[in-house]
């Protein structure tokens, strides 16, 4: 709380009257204003930048030919898909530079409601990562899926008190806002005027004018940058996404220019751990762009500032007086990675080592899985004569799919996986309430040859789905997980071969990120031993396949879902 003496003293150190707490000196500042660089010292006090000039400070760094921006915010994304707690994440992403972001915690919220809200509320508070959350909007996200918990409106209202919680998440249910459902209507209402974040793929003409007239003022779905640009030409902002399975980073930068740059961020929206470590967050997406010929200038406004103004937050995304003293120091324009950190001006990253500790967790979600008895009959599918069958078509790269229509390979009266052509049985295992709900169908393109591979982790309602070459790895997959508590599994020849435990709500570790990586490895080992090539993070692409709100076909405990037309369609045709 900045008090009378507070501002006081403020005032002293940024007219140069007396010391500031830290100084860095000398270094190339950016400006997130103009897209310049200034050479100068940047003067600390508390955790306020007091001026940008010449200074002395009680404490003092040497920043001569390094470069200084504001630490960076990631405009979208999801904890829970990290497979971390909340406050072992923050030490990640300070690694990175990552100083704040904006969270969406609908992956928990449909598992445990506004139980898994108040637990992921408390989790971040008092951290030098500032998290900042915008309320789920769609749990469930349609009515053709069983989710844990249903949050309407007046759920929602009473967190809107919150600091931190800036407003409504995605609004995933597109068709609610065009017809105007008044659930959906009534929740576009608890922020009218405010902040909504939007999820959108695909929607454009008439359409996206009334979706944003709604009150939608975002997307992060876009895919193509024809339909970026005219996002940005309605008035949205425009969140580029590198997720671990949406690569959309550098066909968005396509439709981006100096004229509109302002109204674009960074997102990383579904970003899975491994991928954390090894290329990093909003840092990695900075390096890619700059690699393929895009102003380092202009990637690190939509990194910062815009972000910052984006959520009304002010004073925050610059480096300038009065604005929060958050600071990344690199050593140079090519590699993001900062050698130092400082947060709310201390230092928390030297030379790649955290300077801040925390426990895993200040105390453990509740798990959130009550499945039915698994048994192999549950995963039959009676063959149909002279029909064929629908199969969900995996797009590589993307979260959308394609429908395809192919002939069964029946044996003994029954449809079964066809290697050959990379069609494998698909089920998913409602999880919450024991109801016996499975959705049964097909996919191609997880490449899996042998065994099978299951996860709790399904969006968005996050019921237990596998798929696999022969029910009895399926099974013993499913199971495993069933045993657990949650997580994700491989099985081949009747055996668990690799398992990670997620018993927080079946989607996060309460285990530090060193121990989750290992088992993440194994996982990965594992499926490249089923058959599975190089680079296709398959437990990603499977945790998409039930999310009934991106195109074009999906599978959810009730059954395969025709996006499309955003009904329940069956198996055969």
């Amino acid at each position: 709380m900045r008090d009378a003496e507070f501002e006081q003293r403020l005032l002293r150190v940024a007219r140069g009257l007396e010391k500031a707490d830290l100084v860095l000196k000398g270094g190339n500042v950016f400006n997130s204003f103009t897209g310049e660089w200034e050479t100068a010292d940047v003067a600390v006090c508390g955790s306020v930048i007091a001026g940008i000039g010449s200074y002395k400070g009680a404490e003092e760094y040497n920043m001569a030919g390094k470069y200084l921006t504001p630490g960076f915010l990631d405009a979208h994304m999801h904890i829970e898909s990290t497979m971390l707690a909340p406050r072992e994440l923050a030490r990640l992403l300070l690694l990175n530079g990552v100083t704040g972001i904006f969270a969406d915690p609908h992956e928990i919220a449909n598992v445990l409601g506004t139980e898994g809200l108040q637990w992921i509320l408390e989790e971040t508070e008092d951290m030098p990562l500032d998290v900042f959350f915008m309320l789920p909007s769609c749990v469930p996200a349609t009515g053709m899926e069983t989710s844990g918990a249903v949050l309407e409106a007046d759920a929602l209202q009473p967190f809107l008190r919150h600091p931190r919680v800036l407003g409504l998440g995605e609004m995933m249910n597109y068709p609610g806002v065009l017809y105007g459902d008044e659930g959906v209507m009534k929740k576009l209402a608890l922020v009218r005027g405010g902040i909504c974040d939007g999820h959108g793929p695909g929607i454009s003409g008439s359409d996206l004018n009334a979706y944003l007239a709604a009150g939608v003022t975002s997307d992060h779905e876009a895919t193509t940058w024809q339909e970026g640009i005219e996002k940005i030409r309605r008035g949205c902002y425009l969140m580029l996404r590198e997720a671990s399975g949406a690569h959309n980073l550098l066909e968005l930068l396509q439709c981006v220019t100096p004229l509109n740059s302002r109204r674009c961020c960074m997102a990383t929206d579904d970003r899975h751990l491994d991928e954390l470590v090894t290329q990093g967050s909003i840092n990695y997406m900075l390096e890619i762009g700059v690699t393929h010929g895009y102003p380092a200038e202009m990637l690190l406004q939509m990194a910062t500032l815009n972000t910052a103004e984006r959520f009304r937050l002010h004073y925050r995304g610059a480096l300038a007086p009065g604005y929060l003293a958050d600071i990344n120091v690199l050593t140079n324009l090519q590699d993001f990675t900062p050698q130092f950190v400082f947060k709310n001006g201390k230092k928390v990253v030297q030379n790649g080592k955290l300077l801040w500790e925390s426990e895993p967790y200040l105390k453990p979600a509740a798990a959130g899985t009550n499945i039915k008895d698994l048994d192999s009959s549950r995963l039959k599918i009676m063959a149909e004569p002279d029909k064929n069958i629908k199969v969900i078509r995996i797009v590589p790269e993307q979260i959308l799919t394609e429908a395809r229509l192919e002939k069964p390979l029946c044996i003994n009266g029954e449809a079964v996986s066809d290697t050959s052509r990379d069609i494998l049985k698909l089920a998913v295992f409602e999880r919450h309430h024991a109801t016996g709900n499975v959705g049964l169908g097909f996919v191609q393109g997880l490449k899996l040859k042998r065994g099978a591979v299951a996860s709790t982790v399904a969006h968005d309602s996050h019921n237990l789905i596998v798929a696999g070459t022969n029910d009895a790895d399926m099974l013993t997959a499913a199971s495993a997980l069933r045993k657990e508590g949650g997580g994700i599994a491989v099985a081949l020849d009747g055996e668990v071969k690799a398992i990670l435990p997620l018993p927080f709500a079946g989607l996060m570790s309460g285990q530090r990120m060193e121990f989750v990586n290992r088992r993440l490895k194994q996982l990965r080992y594992w499926t490249a031993e089923l058959g599975v090539p190089e680079g296709l993070n398959v437990f990603m692409v499977l945790s998409f396949l039930a999310l009934p709100v991106i195109p074009h076909l999906r599978l959810t405990d009730k059954g395969l879902a025709d996006v499309d037309k955003f009904a329940l369609t069956g198996l055969w045709a």
